[in-house]
């Protein structure tokens, strides 16, 4: 697994993009030239070719994934494969007409559709590019040669969590040689996974020989006693070694909360988001997204303060108390979705199917329509585009007694959009608020720059093909 910027990245997908973006930009700069050679279209001296063919590329490519075509998941149906490609063709359009546009203006462009015919035949062959990579990708993935062998030490719960989250991501392109049970730990009971091989009566440079794994990850119950100089000689060799909970941050891209402890917070890397330059960075970006979001948004959110009231007797805006940055308060805004009179009972959190959402409601809340006052929150510095969702204090009064280091959320600004947030459904339980926190957690430990931009992307994924909405 690559980190890059402190974010965990599959090294084939990175490969992989790598390769997609230089066929791209062949294929966009083959048609282009083409297009020249035969004379077509006549009169276009513009634009360059390589200006061309890099722009097209960059932004098929950061259309592909924000839509998922960089997740294995995105493979598995060669359907999705083919729409979700149709879908990057269709919005790359319009940016291939303004790209012309703006070239047009120094340039003398005698054949007025030829920047549509060149601008579509490009995109047609980078469709064609994609979806055929994929399918390759599909065909090959699954091959044993891709992936990488751990031997895992110790054989009790630690260790079948492990297991567990191996099995549950086919993805994982990993390979488990075996546990080594040097404490003794097995019950015949209470092992749930017979398909895995229990190594005993060998020392651990011993079964990494036997097993030909490139990394162990240490999963015993009880540290004590580890036979830290066989760690040290598989290390110095070249054999990576992993603890129990980085090892569940790096594969799940969250971070395990029900056995943190304190000391792995302070040693571990990251936890950079309060830097001063960070939050500098982070709020002029949020300044810049959130005013060309508003001023994109600008129709919708006209159209939807008329017809709120329309079908529910009330406000269109809804103004609710939210913990935000270091336990401070604010009014958080949002469009409403629900009767005016849902919590005459007392707080409470939205159920799948909630009554109390009306049909408008409902429409407003899977297109995410009922977020975008909360821009106004951004532009005032209470929240930030990205980060934690804000909870209300009478809910996190109770979660922080509930849940272990609940309050560590709110160490930033919370965010309309956020790592969790793209992760994992709308939470109605102290289970999905734990959940969700594993999320936060692993977001404000690895924040960068990449991360903001890849939950920008993906949230993109989210609203066109809404999952986990409630």
């Amino acid at each position: 697994m690559l980190r890059i910027f402190r974010h965990y990245v599959s090294p084939i997908i990175f490969v992989f993009m790598l390769v997609e973006f230089v066929l791209f930009v062949y294929a966009n700069l083959k048609v282009v030239n083409t297009s020249f050679m035969y004379g077509f279209p006549s009169g276009l001296v513009g634009p360059d070719p390589y200006l061309y063919a890099i722009y097209l590329s960059l932004l098929q490519i950061s259309l592909m994934w924000s839509v998922g075509l960089y997740r294995f998941e995105s493979i598995a149906n060669p359907r999705t494969i083919l729409v979700r490609t149709f879908v990057v063709l269709t919005l790359t359009l319009p940016a291939v007409a303004l790209f012309f546009l703006v070239v047009s203006k120094s340039v003398r462009v005698t054949v007025s559709y030829a920047p549509a015919v060149v601008g579509l035949v490009s995109l047609l062959a980078c469709w064609i590019i994609a979806a055929i990579m994929r399918m390759i990708l599909r065909a090959t993935v699954n091959t044993a040669d891709l992936n990488r062998k751990i031997l895992i030490i110790g054989a009790g719960d630690r260790a079948q969590r492990v297991i567990d989250l191996v099995k549950s991501n086919p993805w994982s392109r990993i390979e488990i040689a075996g546990c080594l049970d040097i404490r003794e730990e097995w019950r015949e009971g209470e092992w749930r996974h017979p398909d895995v091989r229990r190594i005993q009566g060998t020392g651990i440079v011993a079964a990494i020989k036997d097993t030909g794994a490139v990394e162990i990850v240490l999963a015993l119950q009880d540290r004590r006693g580890v036979p830290f100089d066989d760690l040290l000689e598989c290390r110095m060799t070249g054999t990576y070694v992993t603890d129990y909970l980085s090892f569940f941050e790096r594969e799940s891209r969250k971070i395990l909360i029900d056995e943190l402890q304190p000391g792995w917070l302070i040693f571990s890397d990251g936890f950079r988001l309060s830097s001063v330059l960070n939050d500098l960075l982070k709020r002029l970006g949020d300044i810049a997204v959130s005013s060309v979001l508003l001023i994109i948004a600008l129709p919708f959110l006209i159209v939807t303060a008329i017809a709120i009231p329309l079908e529910s007797r009330g406000p269109a805006l809804f103004r609710q108390e939210r913990v935000g940055r270091n336990g401070r308060t604010f009014i958080l805004y949002k469009f409403r979705s629900m009767r005016a009179d849902a919590e005459k009972g007392g707080p409470q959190w939205a159920g799948e199917d909630d009554p109390r959402i009306t049909r408008l409601g409902r429409f407003i809340r899977r297109t995410r329509i009922d977020e975008i006052p909360q821009v106004f929150n951004v532009l005032k510095g209470d929240m930030s585009f990205i980060g934690p969702r804000p909870e209300r204090p009478h809910f996190v009064d109770w979660l922080k007694k509930e849940i272990p280091f609940f309050n560590e959320r709110h160490r930033v600004r919370p965010g309309i959009t956020g790592w969790a947030q793209i992760n994992y459904p709308y939470g109605a339980s102290v289970e999905d608020a734990k959940e969700k926190l594993s999320y936060d957690l692993y977001y404000i430990k690895n924040y960068s720059l990449l991360l903001d931009i890849i939950v920008l992307f993906s949230t993109i994924e989210v609203v066109l093909w809404p999952k986990g909405v409630r």
